[in-house]
């Protein structure tokens, strides 16, 4: 028997079998909501133009009319400065506290809770506009003061989201975010195309180190809160293609390229992205669960499994990339997380009806 006195001092005594009753019926609903199928939405590389503002507002229209647990901006928002440069009259002037005003907006109009993690367009290339002088890591500060509010994503429907800026050492990285949902851990890392902001200035190249080091210890806490017997798997979102082919074997590039009609050049670099692809490999040696990265950047909408072991010089069967639809296509992909199945992810293009070219 077990127990309790109550709030009125009487003593109240509890059958052994429905005190464990309880505690199972507790379990039991955690477990349910784990084993919940539910599906997001993931986009990126978006409104580089007037007319494509106005086909983001249409996709967005589409997706809040489904059932969706959230979306996610994988970053570039809005158009390099270069295009701008040479048509300010099709496209709206970037990097300025106007645009950021007008696509936060245009986030918030969205019915299901929306997260960003930022792309060079947003801030990193914005030294490149010509009608206004612009500082990259002022524009970095601003983007992460008005984008990533503290414990919530953004949205008509919020949801609550941890971030790194809570670790020590890492304060200004809020944009680093991370939540559970059904039992599967999603992360965001904050990198981004352009080499990652590598080899510009000596203060961009300081900036990239101090990022990079924050990615790096992110994405290994995801990892090991991934690793609970409770979780199903794990999401990564970036912005950029962090290159995982340049780590393939000489024959799998060599069938790579030529596939594109191209040759591997003799002496190819190394690039920005490399810690984190090692970084990656080395988690996914020992982690046999799912892993999705979803990333953007180059604007090819593709799924396929590019991250190859160091040991067996073979594919990871559990890892799965995504790259999102770009500009000039405004379309999303739907995941589905379906605990029901091994693999656990489901990747669906959609196309936007009056987004089309053909």
């Amino acid at each position: 028997m077990i127990k309790e006195l109550s709030a009125q001092g009487r003593l109240t005594i509890f059958p052994v079998a429905l005190a464990v009753a309880i505690v199972f019926s507790a379990f039991a609903g955690v477990a349910d909501a784990q084993s919940q199928k539910f599906q997001f939405a993931a986009i990126g590389d978006t409104a580089y133009s007037k007319r494509n503002q106005e086909e983001f507002d249409r996709m967005i229209a589409v997706m809040n009319r489904e059932n969706l647990a959230f979306v996610v901006h994988v970053g570039d928002f809005e158009a390099d400065p270069r295009p701008y440069n040479r048509n300010p009259d099709r496209i709206s002037m970037p990097c300025t506290d106007e645009s950021f005003a007008r696509v936060l907006a245009s986030f918030q109009r969205s019915a299901h809770p929306f997260v960003l993690t930022p792309g060079d367009n947003d801030w990193t290339d914005c030294h490149l506009l010509k009608a206004r002088k612009v500082d990259p890591l002022e524009r970095l500060a601003k983007l992460r003061e008005m984008f990533f509010p503290e414990g919530r994503s953004l949205g008509q429907r919020t949801m609550p989201v941890d971030s790194q800026a809570k670790d020590q050492g890492f304060a200004k990285y809020r944009e680093n975010l991370t939540w559970t949902t059904n039992g599967v851990v999603f992360a965001t890392l904050h990198t981004v195309g352009s080499n990652d902001n590598l080899g510009r200035t000596p203060e961009m190249d300081a900036e990239h180190a101090g990022r990079k080091a924050a990615n790096l210890a992110w994405m290994k806490k995801a990892f090991a809160a991934a690793r609970a017997p409770e979780v199903r798997g794990l999401v990564l979102l970036t912005q950029a293609n962090v290159a995982f082919e340049s780590h393939w074997t000489e024959s799998l590039k060599s069938r790579y390229v030529r596939s594109a009609g191209g040759r591997i050049p003799k002496d190819a670099e190394g690039t920005a992205y490399d810690a984190l692809v090692d970084a990656l490999v080395t988690e996914m040696e020992s982690f046999p669960k799912p892993v999705l990265f979803v990333h953007g950047d180059t604007h090819l909408f593709r799924v396929n499994k590019p991250l190859i072991s160091k040991k067996t010089r073979r594919f990871y069967e559990n890892f799965t990339r995504v790259e999102v639809f770009g500009d000039p296509d405004t379309h999303w992909v739907r995941i589905t997380v379906d605990p029901s199945k091994p693999e656990l992810f489901t990747i669906e293009p959609e196309i936007v009806p009056g987004n089309t070219a053909n």
